[in-house]
């Protein structure tokens, strides 16, 4: 007999433990109306009770070993409920306890069908965790009251009110039985939760046999647990009113820990079978997920919701959430937006490129023109691809509460599909990657990370071929360089002033560079400068920072604006690199990653500019900047006529021609390569130069 068939006949025996009519009763119960709680929070709360309630069992008696799953439960959420949570709880509570007498099974059943009425507003899986909600919160008040009146007055005058029994070790096997069937309840539970909650259901065929049997059992498992918890507020009514006489190993405790243990057997049983089942749904929607996914690049979308219910399915929860005001929400605000699926580790960013990335989205001047048209949703992985370290957890709830955007609500209930998808087509490593989808759902960009870190919102609609434009002519400026980072730029702009940003760890370099600009500035130069220290951040740098009076007489960036600086530039490297460039051929990109390199501690080096947006720089670095500083008279009267960084050019090349637009031209063929989409530099002049496309027969 091959699995299925053996499957079928556990399913068919276990249905069998209710008959047609009392499921067709059940099912009429049930007329939940759109209210939502997030059951499994409840359930990690009820786990809590029991967890805190089993260490005081165990002090004195054996119990069940309950474990915390989340210890600082804030809230448990719940959406479109006419009444408090509490206010429910209570109700379940005061309802099987006046029904907690010993009565037939027939008049038994009529009293859970009753219960069943009350919590038919609620899906299934809420109202298994509502009752024992309930049961969870008299246990752990039986508990605490057995635990505090020893050395309590107060405790101990409320417990003798309620009749609480002094001595519970001639109660151990009724106790043990009672804990044992509680945990079974909490295992079944959550299997329910999972089915009825986290399983998308909408990547199942409708009539699937898979789900309609474990629909069935679902029926099942609820209608046993909420019978057993019956028992279980029975029970501990039981145990508050044992007399002093009764309490030896009777007839009655026996049979009470027998009664308790049968339930378990059975619903342990129900648990095997359902976790096998819940398991089987679970892999025809991911082989089902998976066969989407492949077919979305064949596809036309009017919109994006249906990529989006593809990469965040759900069937009763929101998967999303808006960090910044703690809410849950489903795809549909989403719906016509461009949406960037931020893909990171838990971890997420350095501190500095988080704080780049919102100042260039949230803080950027051009947000509030374009706020409303995309979304940025966080997208986190564990490092170890499935399981979540304790470290990991923690920085999850820390960011999803912490951030301005959206982030996965759950992440650890991705399909698998949808991470192997990620990391297979849109070459997710473990580097952060920010991936761009239109309003249509479909990949503009497959990383758009450095292209905001470096433009911000000016880089909208993010897509790839908006990061080609935005080099399109684009010179290596000062302009580009501090436009994002220092605020006195637009101040300089007006006053039209040059502009020096220069590095070393050399502390002596730095004395006699700044010496030499202050003669230079006291000779009528204008020109600001700013340390900028090197691409790596040491403790050195700091210490430069902090004391020396020749960095704090320049217009000095704090350590984390020198932090963004290069982040930048990185950025700008790695863009410029995505776009095929290389250094050889592009002359931004070489002189990015000349500066990037450029960590030799004993040689200084400096960048020369002005603000304007299509003045080019130059870099001298040494010696030769030195030189040119030291020759200041020498150079001083092309000041007016060439600028700082023409005369700079002049100076080191006396044929340099700088008057006027270049002059210079030279042919490429079609053989060696297009120019399309670069800037092409003159080798003579070094300036820019214009493109025209020249036919010869």
């Amino acid at each position: 007999m091959d699995f299925h068939k053996r499957h079928s006949v556990s399913l068919l025996s276990t249905s069998s433990m209710l008959d047609d009519n009392l499921i067709k009763k059940l099912l009429l119960t049930h007329d939940p109306d759109g209210r939502w709680l997030d059951s499994e929070t409840m359930l990690q709360a009820v786990g809590t009770v029991m967890f805190h309630a089993s260490t005081i069992v165990a002090s004195n008696l054996s119990s069940a070993s309950f474990r915390i799953l989340k210890n600082d439960i804030t809230e448990i959420e719940q959406l479109d409920c006419s009444e408090p949570l509490g206010c429910i709880v209570n109700k379940i509570s005061y309802k099987i306890v006046c029904n907690c007498k010993r009565t037939a099974d027939g008049d038994l059943n009529s009293r859970i069908l009753s219960l069943f009425d009350l919590i038919k507003d609620y899906r299934w899986d809420a109202k298994v965790v509502l009752v024992l909600a309930a049961f969870a919160a008299r246990y752990g008040e039986f508990w605490q009251l057995i635990q505090l009146r020893p050395q309590n007055t107060l405790a101990d005058s409320i417990a003798r009110i309620k009749q609480l029994p002094f001595n519970l070790r001639p109660l151990r096997p009724q106790i043990k039985a009672l804990s044992l069937l509680v945990k079974t309840m909490m295992d079944v539970a959550m299997c329910i939760i999972e089915f009825e909650s986290f399983l998308p259901h909408q990547h199942l065929e409708l009539g699937n046999e898979i789900v309609t049997a474990t629909k069935s059992l679902v029926y099942v498992a609820v209608y046993w647990i909420i019978r057993s918890s019956f028992a279980c507020f029975c029970q501990l009514m039981d145990l508050r009113t044992k007399k002093k006489h009764d309490q030896v190993y009777s007839d009655s405790t026996i049979i009470a820990a027998w009664e308790l243990s049968s339930l378990t057997y059975r619903l342990g049983s129900i648990c095997n079978i359902l976790r096998a089942q819940v398991d089987l749904c679970h892999q025809e929607i991911e082989r089902n997920v998976q066969d989407k996914l492949l077919n979305l690049a064949d596809e036309v979308h009017i919109d994006n919701q249906k990529v989006l219910n593809l990469l965040f399915p759900s069937k009763n929860y929101l998967p999303l959430k808006d960090c910044s005001k703690n809410v849950k929400l489903g795809v549909t605000k989403l719906k016509h937006k461009i949406v960037l699926l931020l893909i990171s580790k838990p971890k997420l960013l350095a501190f500095e490129e988080l704080l780049l990335l919102v100042q260039q989205t949230c803080d950027h001047p051009l947000n509030e023109r374009f706020k409303d048209s995309y979304e940025i949703v966080w997208i986190p992985f564990p490092s170890s691809g499935t399981s979540w370290t304790d470290a990991e957890q923690s920085s999850l709830e820390f960011l999803s509460n912490s951030l301005p955007w959206y982030a996965v609500w759950k992440p650890r209930l991705l399909s698998s599909a949808v991470a192997k998808y990620i990391k297979d087509k849109w070459n997710y490593r473990d580097d952060p990657v920010i991936v761009t989808l239109d309003s249509n759902g479909t990949v503009a960009n497959r990383n758009a990370l450095d292209m905001i870190m470096i433009w911000g919102v000016r880089a909208y609609p993010f897509s790839a071929s908006k990061e080609a434009e935005l080099w399109e002519d684009q010179n290596l400026t000062m302009q580009l360089l501090l436009g994002d980072i220092n605020p006195l730029l637009a101040y300089w702009v007006e006053k039209g002033k040059n502009i020096c940003i220069y590095g070393s760890e050399n502390l002596p370099w730095i004395q006699q560079f700044s010496d030499c600009i202050t003669k230079l500035k006291q000779q009528g130069l204008q020109l600001e400068t700013i340390y900028v220290g090197h691409s790596n951040f040491t403790e050195q740098i700091k210490n430069i920072m902090s004391s020396s009076t020749e960095i704090n007489e320049s217009s000095q960036l704090s350590f984390t604006k020198m932090q963004l600086f290069w982040i930048r530039l990185a950025s700008m490297r790695r863009s410029k690199i995505r776009l095929g460039k290389t250094p050889s051929s592009d002359q931004v990109l070489a002189e990015l990653s000349a500066m990037l390199d450029m960590n030799d501690k004993k040689e200084g080096w400096a960048v020369i500019g002005s603000c304007c947006k299509e003045d080019n720089i130059i870099r001298l670095q040494g010696m030769v900047l030195m030189d040119f500083l030291g020759r200041f008279e020498e150079w001083s009267e092309d000041l007016e006529r060439f600028g700082l960084v023409g005369t700079a050019r002049k100076f080191l090349d006396p044929n340099f021609v700088v008057e006027g637009p270049c002059n210079h031209s030279y042919m490429v063929s079609s053989s060696e390569g297009s120019t399309q989409g670069s800037v092409v530099t003159c080798p003579v002049c070094n300036c820019p130069m214009k493109k025209f496309v020249v036919y010869q027969p």
